[in-house]
């Protein structure tokens, strides 16, 4: 008898310490992954589907924060115009990223959205002023070599794709400025309370900007919109906090990889989205360089897009 509730125990160690942070961090991709099929479903402009995905998350990070015994006042004034400040910055991230969603196909829109890696690693080499060393080279090769069938397939395509591709990549040149400019605030506030405070930075830049592009802001459907908040701030942030603690950056490297997969299969599905095999060849090398981006940047760490 006590052998059998030993056994169990066990089992359930393992389930937990094991399979549930995998099946978390495989989870918390896929739900990102669909962030970018939402933004095309809703029937507002993309800017406004970006103010509600982050409007209406906010109440619920700020419970999470709260819920953790993470701080949402009473932080310095220098961390709150770091936060404000990089809040800012995230709102034109998603806001060029949700543009290019509309121009270009899903897998680029994620695989270029997601470059915040390869670009933090790059502006390592820049602020140390040093040269890449025999680990980094082959990352930025395949980034460039990648980025390079890529870019051409969408220009190729139709000339808005491009334009499309290029959104995407300032959205993660901005997320990597994002991620630089809360290094410091990370430290003293938790991963919720951070999303929280900047998230009210971010919605107003996302509603003047939408305002601005004379985007329609209230829609009709808001099932996309709250499927969106949900899943890319809620349900895949939250995956993802849980499950990187577990990880080395290899293997999250390598979960990645799960949204520009799955981020084709649903542009094939409802878009009629399809890629030759010279666009897996282009998505293979900017892939295995964000991989290898993960593994040889150094801190902090980026964590996969919200």
């Amino acid at each position: 008898m006590w052998l059998e509730a030993c056994a169990v125990s066990t089992q359930r160690l393992a389930f937990r310490d094991r399979i549930l942070p995998m099946a978390a961090l495989l989870g918390g991709n896929v739900a990102l992954a669909l962030g970018p099929w939402l933004v095309r479903l809703s029937d507002t402009g993309p800017v406004a589907a970006g103010f509600w995905r982050v409007a209406l998350a906010l109440p619920f990070l700020a419970l999470l924060a709260l819920a953790n015994s993470q701080r949402l006042a009473g932080v310095s004034r220098r961390t709150t115009l770091a936060v404000l400040l990089g809040g800012a910055l995230f709102g034109f991230d998603i806001a060029s990223w949700h543009i290019g969603i509309g121009q270009t196909r899903l897998a680029n829109s994620v695989l270029f959205g997601n470059s915040g890696s390869l670009i933090l690693m790059v502006w390592g080499f820049v602020a140390l002023r040093t040269l890449p060393g025999g680990r980094e080279w082959p990352a930025i090769l395949a980034a460039l070599g990648g980025s390079a069938i890529l870019l051409g397939r969408s220009l190729e395509i139709d000339q808005s794709n491009f334009v499309g591709d290029l959104f995407c990549l300032l959205a993660g040149v901005l997320y990597a400025g994002y991620l630089l400019i809360l290094q410091d605030a990370r430290q003293g506030l938790g991963s919720w309370s951070l999303l929280a405070l900047s998230g009210l930075s971010s919605a107003a830049v996302l509603l003047v900007t939408a305002l601005a592009l004379g985007e329609r802001i209230v829609p009709g459907d808001w099932t996309p919109l709250i499927l969106l908040a949900l899943g890319s701030q809620i349900v895949g942030q939250g995956l993802l906090v849980y499950a990187l603690r577990h990880f080395p950056a290899l293997v999250i490297g390598i979960a990645l990889l799960t949204q520009p997969a799955v981020a084709a299969l649903v542009g094939w599905w409802a878009f009629g989205e399809t890629l030759v095999p010279l666009d897996y060849l282009g998505i293979a090398m900017v892939g295995s360089a964000l991989v290898l981006a993960r593994v040889v940047a150094p801190p902090p760490r980026p964590r996969a897009r919200p």
